[in-house]
């Protein structure tokens, strides 16, 4: 049920007189942003957690037409508000809770511009945003800083390929004071304090209508934020784009109000904080009631398990197809994602009878798109009528690979126009989310990710994305194989990381015979795309091992993956298995199944025991290994 509460300034108990610094605290208190005007005469801001900096005294700004507004800006009337809701979700847990204390401060630039600075504080971390009144056509820029403390261990993101990097560690330092002059990292921006007592993530949400942010270190330890047009152009878009990487180069124009993505810092005492905080979709606006009846519950919005012959097994003829919808179907799979080669070399007629087989064993089919091609207003409605004469279930569009706003424009217009033809969407080739996936639920998968039809390593990647891009929202990796690209991990590894890298989308990279004929078949079968409850338990450390336990109704699964280095792990069941206490005083059992590695990375050993709450496992997990125990009451 939703309930949303907005309170004037007096029930807040919280008093800002003008031209004073502003401090908004979360509903706990343990969180506050403090607004004020600085010594320099421009705005800066201070993030603090418990009393101790997570975000050192920074400057804080818009640009508008080359104007710095914050600049010799005055602070004013602070109006302040609380919002206390609830809503459904696909993605760690199925019920959020977006509570935070916010004030919409009023500035005055030196110039005379007036404008809104809106900050948010919640338990596990703060947003704010600027809103710019006025008319006509008008350049926005960024101007504000984000100071990690000194001696924070750092997990950035090599800027190689848009999204497509890696979190490899620094030959030097893996601080802050690692960070080069001029170095580019993409958001969400990983920290821990270098005393541990607090661990934090910088990215944004509520993305529309404006370029994206990406980072720009200086020599000072300091991230600039910094607009899709100021960063180097990827790889993908400058080889599939050349003639737009100029273009595409210059700050983009906005017409009339000017409202920037909420800027966001996750925080909290611990991993499970991070991977539990909601800000980045509570900040975006909620489903439109005419699009989505029901919200994400509305009836033709259906997450699930998908197969996907790509890098195991191609086959692209359409009886090829055929029998991997029917091997998906035997999984227990919803799905099959269709790549290109139906639009290449198939006939409407082909396509048709295609998914019409898939229909009738209870598989329903994305088909692949390339977005230049569905920009094209012509092109988009031919195949959005395709899909309504065939009966697609969802479309997987591709090739994104920029930020500049004219690209991030396309996202909302793409996902918008399959809503209407009631169609889910992977976007794939895409930047991080930003919490559009909330305004439109028929956005099931977003990549953003270096996943699994990249080479390898995987070990220490795969155990750094869940802190990292995994905090901004779903992740399309395509997990789990079986073949030579395990590379450096294990099966049991594998398995795992269909459990910890979520998306409601969840599109496996295995070719269906090869999982129906592995051991852990049971358990791959029953994983589900998305979970009421998530666990990140105590043993978790970025870059060294990621462990996760999941619920979906009664039945739990707890998942493991190991980084580079063999270890043994202790895990107390208690961390997640509540419950009332029988007589006798044992807890709920539970009939488990437990994936172990073996020997050899290429295999694994099936357990099944019986547990409870008050039981402990022991874990061995070699270099890049794995443990997963599904859990059923």
């Amino acid at each position: 049920m939703k309930t949303r509460i907005l309170f004037p300034l007096a029930l807040l108990c919280l008093s800002f007189p003008a031209a004073a610094d502003v401090t908004v605290a979360s509903p706990d208190g343990r969180v506050q942003f403090l607004l004020s005007a600085g010594a320099q005469g421009h705005l800066e801001y201070t993030v603090t957690f418990n009393s101790k900096n997570i975000i050192d005294r920074s400057p804080l700004g818009i640009v508008i037409d080359k104007v710095d507004l914050a600049d010799g800006a005055q602070i004013g009337k602070a109006d302040t508000y609380k919002v206390n809701e609830t809503y459904p979700w696909y993605g760690p847990h199925s019920t959020v809770v977006d509570n935070c204390n916010g004030a919409k401060v009023a500035v005055t630039s030196k110039t005379g511009t007036s404008y809104t600075l809106e900050i948010r504080a919640y338990n596990d971390g703060v947003a704010f945003r600027h809103l710019v009144p006025g008319q006509g056509v008008r350049t926005p820029d960024e101007a504000t800083v984000f100071r990690v403390p000194a001696g924070s261990v750092i997990a950035p993101q090599n800027y190689v390929s848009g999204y497509e990097g890696l979190y490899p560690w620094r030959t030097t330092t893996n601080t802050i004071e690692g960070m080069m002059d001029g170095e580019w990292t993409n958001p969400p921006f990983t920290f821990v304090l270098r005393d541990k007592s607090a661990y934090a993530s910088i990215t944004e949400g509520a993305l529309v209508n404006y370029s994206g942010m990406v980072f720009q270190a200086d020599a000072a330890q300091a991230l600039h934020a910094r607009l899709g047009h100021a960063e180097p152009a990827s790889f993908g878009f400058r080889s599939r784009y050349a003639k737009d990487v100029e273009r595409l180069s210059h700050p983009a124009v906005i017409s009339g109000p000017i409202t920037t993505p909420w800027r966001i810092v996750m925080i909290g005492a611990d991993l499970n904080a991070l991977v539990n905080c909601d800000i980045v979709h509570n900040v975006a606006a909620p489903p439109d009631p005419k699009l989505f009846p029901q919200g994400i519950h509305t009836d033709w919005i259906k997450p699930g398990r998908a197969v996907w012959s790509y890098l195991d097994g191609v086959d692209a003829s359409p009886e090829g197809q055929k029998e991997m919808a029917r091997l998906g179907s035997l999984m227990g799979f919803e799905y099959i994602v269709i790549e290109g080669f139906w639009r290449n070399s198939w006939s409407e007629a082909q396509l048709k009878d295609v998914v019409g087989y898939m229909r009738e064993h209870g598989v329903k089919a994305f088909v692949w798109n390339i977005r230049s091609l569905l920009q094209d207003p012509k092109a988009l409605q031919q195949t959005l009528e395709i899909c309504d004469r065939v009966g697609i279930a969802g479309l997987k569009i591709d090739f994104f690979d920029h930020e500049n706003k004219e690209v991030i424009d396309l996202y909302e217009m793409l996902a918008k126009a399959a809503a209407e033809h009631h169609l889910m969407v992977d976007f794939h080739g895409a930047n991080k989310p930003t919490g559009l996936e909330r305004t439109y639920p028929n956005i099931v998968g977003i990549e953003g990710i270096r996943g699994m039809e990249f080479f390898p390593p995987y070990a220490q990647h795969d155990v750094v994305l869940p802190f990292t891009r995994m905090l901004a929202g779903m992740g399309d990796y395509t997990p789990t194989h079986f073949g030579t690209l395990i590379a450096d991990t294990t099966w049991a590894h594998q398995v795992a990381n269909a459990v910890i890298l979520q998306s409601p989308l969840l599109v496996y990279v295995a070719h269906p015979q090869h999982m129906l004929e592995n051991p852990s078949v049971d358990v791959l079968k029953a994983i589900p795309s998305h979970w009421d409850e998530t666990v990140v338990l105590p043993v978790s450390e970025i870059r060294q091992v990621a462990a996760f336990a999941r619920r979906s109704g009664n039945t739990w699964f707890l998942a493991i993956t190991n980084g580079a280095t063999a270890r043994n792990v202790r895990i107390d069941l208690s961390a997640f298995l509540r419950g009332p206490q029988p007589q006798g005083g044992r807890s709920t059992p539970y009939l488990a199944t437990l994936l172990r590695d073996t020997v050899e990375p290429a295999a694994l050993k099936v357990e099944h025991v019986t547990l409870t709450g008050n039981d402990s496992l022991s874990i061995d997990l070699r270099s890049g290994g794995g443990f997963v125990a599904m859990l059923k009451r």
